[in-house]
């Protein structure tokens, strides 16, 4: 029934027009692509969510690049940014091969479901405020979905600020003071999630050194701890109850 639900979900989404700035850029790339892309039939729509709908670990990018998920059409997927985030969820366990390169490519994902902030590639990836408060009725409408999860990942400071205004919105306001984001940080929110924050794996990071696979292996690798101590502790929680 999840499977179904966020199948129908994704249908709506796709089909979203209400950011006439996001609207004409992605249909724009789409239609003058790049020539190393010259053969490709873009996507040039909003990108769904990706994974396993019994998922405990999510993961929010910011939005799908111009010429990575606006042209596959799968989120973090054709770009180096996806291949260092399918490299990573492949070393923790959570996919069943490093690369993501294509929406038929025969990537699965096993407790862990991948979205973003923006689901539209935006000019410079840089969407607007008023363009990510839009936005937030997709991040909403998973997260009442994913009803297992129990750990969240973020990736970089605007997907953190996302995340945490979903929380508000669906009636989880954030502790004061407010959890800030930094490479590595861990934050229990209200709702019972944890928040681990994480750079984005952009070239801009990756090329720089800013980060490094073994600091996006290292946050990967504790959301797999955090996700299976909740587990035992809500079997524990259950077992308890059933002898009381």
């Amino acid at each position: 029934m999840a499977s179904e639900d966020l199948a129908r979900l994704e249908a709506r989404l796709t089909r979203c027009r209400l950011c006439p700035r996001l609207v004409a850029h992605r249909e724009r790339v789409a239609k003058e692509r790049v020539a190393r892309f010259r053969d490709w039939q873009y996507w040039g729509r909003p990108v769904p969510g990706f994974g396993d709908a019994a998922a405990r670990v999510l993961i929010v990018g910011l939005a799908p690049a111009a010429h990575g998920g606006n042209r596959t059409g799968r989120i973090f997927t054709g770009d180096e940014s996806g291949n260092w985030l399918f490299g990573g969820l492949h070393a923790a366990g959570f996919a069943n091969q490093p690369t993501s390169v294509r929406r038929d490519d025969g990537l699965v994902l096993r407790d862990a479901w991948v979205t973003a902030a923006a689901r539209c590639a935006p000019p410079v990836n840089r969407p607007t405020r008023h363009e990510l408060d839009t936005c937030r009725r997709w991040l909403l409408a998973e997260l009442a979905l994913l009803p297992r999860l129990r750990v969240v990942v973020v990736l970089g400071r605007v997907a953190h600020d996302a995340f945490l205004a979903a929380e508000g919105a669906r009636g989880h306001p954030v502790q004061q003071p407010r959890p800030a984001f930094a490479h590595g940080a861990e934050h229990r929110l209200p709702s019972g999630l944890t928040l681990l924050c994480s750079y984005h794996p952009s070239q801009q990071n990756t090329f720089t050194g800013r980060l490094t696979r073994p600091m996006l292996d290292r946050v990967l690798r504790r959301a797999t701890t955090l996700a299976g101590e909740s587990s035992a502790s809500r079997r524990r929680m259950v077992t308890r109850a059933r002898g009381a």
